[in-house]
């Protein structure tokens, strides 16, 4: 068996120069992979509380559920590009996901007949969401444009997915407009220049 050199791991400018900025890149991988896993995990259990919002209330209520769901899942799709490109990684078991996840598991409640307690659980998860990326947005304001970047646009989403179900479950007025298509993530779908 022969011996093969061990292959040198390339420099990554774009790394450098967060480093330099004052930015520990493992702790933000950290962060990031386990915000990452949050919305992997919110979107698999949207997929189950949106299907049991049923009868005449319920129903009005899955295209709201739904483009959360379908942003969520864009979400985790903008920024696992960016954990690779820092040279992270995902974990290689779907089961490690959810015990990493910055937030809490949105289960089916209990009571899943009355859609305000559905309500209840997706505004919770919206509310997290959005504190893990405010998080990240602050560690990584000034030092790394490009998380910062993408964690904003997030973040702008999240916050209004919570308004939505505040004003589903409150009558509070949210500004919410019907997307484009389901799942369009208006602030963080890619460009086709990107």
């Amino acid at each position: 068996m022969e011996n093969k050199p061990k292959q040198e791991e390339p420099k990554v400018v774009g790394v450098e120069i967060i480093e330099k900025s004052g930015l520990d890149v493992n702790k933000l991988l950290e962060k990031l992979v386990r915000a990452t896993a949050a919305e992997l995990t919110t979107y698999y259990y949207y997929t189950i509380l949106r299907m049991h919002l049923t009868g005449m209330e319920g129903e009005g209520l899955k295209e709201i559920t739904e483009d959360a769901r379908l942003e969520d899942r864009l979400h985790f799709e903008l920024m696992t590009q960016r954990i690779y490109e820092l040279g992270g990684d995902l974990p290689r078991d779907i089961r490690q996901v959810a015990d990493i996840s910055a937030c809490a598991d949105a289960y089916l409640p209990e009571n899943w007949k009355d859609p305000k307690e559905i309500l209840k659980v997706l505004l919770e998860a919206e509310q997290c969401a959005e504190r893990t990326w405010k998080e990240v947005s602050d560690m990584t304001y000034g030092k790394d444009p490009r998380t910062y970047d993408l964690a904003q646009k997030i973040l702008q989403e999240e916050i209004e997915h919570e308004a939505w179900f505040i004003e589903l479950l409150y009558g509070r007025p949210s500004g919410h407009f019907r997307r484009s298509y389901p799942g369009e993530g208006p602030l963080s779908r890619k460009s086709k220049y990107e």
